[in-house]
């Protein structure tokens, strides 16, 4: 798969935008997210803080909860913006693998600016994935 710089720049820009919709009290690091999938539709997400922090959700599990409940399971890129191009959480990553180790994850900072491009795979080597719960009875 062959993502133009437009459509990559695309992406970072919808992100960037849904990022300032985070609700973010306490750490006050706004982050975007920004997923297409293999049909072509995009969802975004943000990261929304909660007092009781675990119950923290991330933006690109917002993303990515929000295109499985429309019935998306087959991704291809994900943009992630933050101020200074940070990556996605563990938590996120298997979340991620979960749906695909070959998926594009876009990091990007608050102008933009994409600051590096990996796959899934990359990010999580060796990841835990639904072919391990297979078992040979």
């Amino acid at each position: 798969m062959t993502i133009t710089h437009e459509e990559k720049q695309s992406l970072i820009d919808l992100a960037n935008e849904a990022r300032r919709r985070a609700y973010v009290p306490y750490s006050r690091y706004p982050v975007g997210a920004a997923l297409r999938t293999k049909s072509g539709r995009i969802y975004t997400g943000v990261n929304v803080e909660n007092a009781a922090y675990p119950q923290t959700m991330c933006a690109e599990r917002v993303a990515i909860f929000k295109a499985v409940s429309e019935g998306e399971t087959e991704f291809e890129v994900i943009a992630v913006v933050t101020n200074n191009g940070g990556s996605p959480c563990g938590g996120c990553r298997q979340v991620m693998a979960e749906f695909g180790l070959e998926t594009v994850v876009l990091f990007a900072d608050g102008k933009g600016t994409l600051t590096k491009e990996t796959t899934v795979n990359d990010l999580l080597p060796e990841a835990f994935t639904p072919k391990h719960l297979v078992t040979d009875h």
